[in-house]
């Protein structure tokens, strides 16, 4: 009976320490330059104060902002839009930053 619950247990006890090593390993990955330029973005568009601040942005009356957006206009704020927009210097902040 012994020997049958050790056949057993073995595969289930080395089962989950992989998943458990695996699940650790995924959580400390690092994040690619374009994910991190995504979250950029991101982060860029819901810090902007008025409701366009891009081109594909809708305003309160469900129209989109087009030429109208703050991204658009050459003065004032300009949200950081697309990945282009995103310098390297700032991807290595944002790895510094939230060590990712």
């Amino acid at each position: 009976m012994k020997s049958a619950v050790k056949q057993i247990a073995l595969p289930i006890v080395l089962a989950l320490s992989f998943g458990i090593a695996f699940g650790q390993w995924k959580s400390t990955k690092s994040k690619t330059d374009a994910e991190i330029k995504q979250e950029i973005t991101k982060e860029s568009i819901a810090k902007y104060k008025g409701n366009c601040p891009c081109p594909y942005s809708v305003d309160r009356a469900g129209h989109s902002c087009g030429r109208r957006s703050a991204y658009s206009r050459p003065a004032g704020a300009s949200p950081l839009r697309y990945d282009k927009d995103v310098t390297q210097k700032m991807v290595g902040d944002y790895r510094k930053r939230t060590n990712k």
